[in-house]
């Protein structure tokens, strides 16, 4: 059974990264407020991109590594911008 990492936009235009072993149910749960969690006042919701793994440990891994991100790179994955998602994660030079 595969699970999923998700990105959500809520309607403040902020970003949601959750995970899940049913994507459909979960988004609307989301949708329907019924998650208790921070989406719940930020309805409604769009799902912007959903990535499956083998593993909830994959998934979770993901979701961590995804939620340290800059808003910049969430959205160079979201359209699968990997050139962007590179560039963004480099570390700049250090002056001298």
């Amino acid at each position: 059974m595969p699970f999923y990492v998700y990105l959500l936009r809520c309607a403040d235009q902020s970003y949601y990264t959750g995970h899940t072993d049913d994507i459909e149910t979960r988004i609307a749960q989301h949708q329907l407020g019924l998650t208790g969690c921070y989406t719940k006042r930020r309805r409604p919701v769009t799902l912007l991109k959903a990535e499956a793994f083998p593993s909830r440990e994959e998934a979770l891994a993901a979701e961590m590594q995804i939620k340290g991100w800059t808003r910049c790179k969430k959205e160079a994955w979201t359209v699968n911008n990997f050139e962007a998602l590179k560039r963004l994660s480099q570390k700049p030079p250090k002056p001298n």
